[in-house]
């Protein structure tokens, strides 16, 4: 009677092809992970390090009991500024803040890289109270914008770019897991318990290595793995919509509702300040910033936005307005939105840790940190054993060679 293989021995062979799965996929895609990591670690805390770099621009000091002027006079002045039309305008419930007044139009998007494919990406910030320009960017060439698209897409046009980091990031993903079960301990024993939980300072630089890419990994791996499928949401439309069909149990898509503008109303004075005033009067309670995008066509729509939120965009109403009267057209609340719709709409919040304000982006910030070494210790784990492995065959092939005697 034959006996059965020993169930070690099986666990034993799967544990080796997810260490050597493990090993090659993490050289393959390690240096995408490295540069999308740091990249997202640098883009943390950008709204607070820009408050704090151009304050002048983004803040002003407001005149007591002092009426705003009408976003039309704001707007005119903006475009002046700006030597185009704006398209996008944000304002904003604290009285200290400047209002921003954007313009963005898409460049060739057949060209290589993202400078290519924007032709205008800024911005003027006006005081509301007197109209005075506060401050001018160029997002094209901002820091921080940089380091988002870098992120985004390796600069890249995104229809290059974006693959590569997804499925970068999807390598990424797989690794975690893999990483997990080959970090699980052994046994009980209070040695590898030891081993799977704790860093040893004191030890050689080998050992500490390897305990930094084991433990940090783990305790970093579940903030890691969310970071990391919200970034596959938008860099692969598969996934995406995997994610909303898992949510919603449904393959039909949101109803996507676009009005259009009354072309034979009678045109009233100043549209714009009664849409604007009318987006004020619905967004009145508990919204922090209002966002208008002017219509873009004869019979479109001027849009407008109501964020709760200071930072984050997630939890937002939107109106549709009559460009010519500025009266509304239509009404979208967030809270009537589906849940697929919800947890797409809070991807960018919950990717930048914003959606728990302070404490949601240090715990993204230091889980990007170590994503980021994750990499780097794993290749010197693997280089220190192939140059542990090279010595030992060559001392090998030392001990084996015969030799050579010559006959009398």
């Amino acid at each position: 009677m034959k006996k059965k293989k020993p169930k070690v021995k099986k666990r034993g062979m799967l544990r080796k092809v997810i260490g050597f799965s493990h090993l090659w996929l993490g050289l393959i895609s390690g240096i995408i992970v490295f540069i999308v990591a740091v990249t997202g670690c640098l883009f943390v805390f950008q709204v607070e390090i820009n408050d704090w770099i151009h304050h002048d621009k983004f803040y002003v000091v407001a005149p007591r009991d002092s009426p705003t002027l009408p976003l039309s006079v704001l707007k005119e002045r903006a475009d002046k500024a700006l030597g185009k039309k704006a398209t996008f305008i944000t304002s904003y419930k604290d009285p200290d803040k400047a209002w921003e007044f954007m313009c963005y139009e898409a460049g060739n998007q057949q060209a290589l890289t993202y400078f290519g494919t924007i032709k205008h990406y800024e911005s003027v910030f006006i005081n509301p109270y007197s109209g005075a320009v506060t401050g001018y960017i160029d997002y094209t060439r901002n820091f921080f914008v940089i380091v988002q698209y870098i992120h985004w897409s390796l600069l890249l046009n995104e229809t290059y770019g974006q693959p590569i980091v997804g499925y970068a990031t999807l390598i990424f993903v797989i690794l975690l897991l893999t990483g997990l079960v080959l970090w699980w301990p052994k046994n009980s024993k209070k040695s590898n318990i030891n081993k799977s939980f704790k860093v040893k300072w004191g030890a050689s630089f080998k050992r500490m290595n390897y305990d930094l890419h084991n433990v940090l990994g783990f305790y970093a791996m579940l903030i890691t793995l969310v970071l990391a499928l919200t970034g596959m949401v938008w860099a692969m439309k598969w996934f995406q919509d995997a994610v909303y069909v898992a949510a919603t149990l449904s393959t039909q898509p949101p109803e996507f509702v676009n009005k259009q503008s009354d072309t034979t109303a009678r045109a009233v004075t100043a549209p714009l300040d009664i849409a604007y005033a009318n987006a004020q009067k619905e967004f009145a309670h508990g919204y922090q910033r209002i966002g208008i995008s002017p219509a873009s066509s004869k019979d479109g729509v001027i849009y407008a936005y109501g964020y709760r939120g200071k930072e984050t965009f997630y939890d937002a109403d939107e109106l549709q307005l009559d460009q010519y009267t500025g009266q509304k057209r239509y009404r979208a609340n967030y809270i009537d939105k589906n849940n697929g719709e919800k947890i797409l709409n809070m991807n960018y919040d919950i990717h930048v840790g914003a959606i728990l304000g302070l404490p949601g982006k240090i715990l993204a910030f230091f889980a990007s940190l170590v994503a980021a070494s994750l990499p780097i210790t794993g290749f010197m784990i693997w280089y220190g054993r192939r140059k542990k492995s090279k010595s030992s065959h060559t001392k090998a092939e030392k001990r084996l060679k015969v030799p050579v005697v010559s006959l009398p």
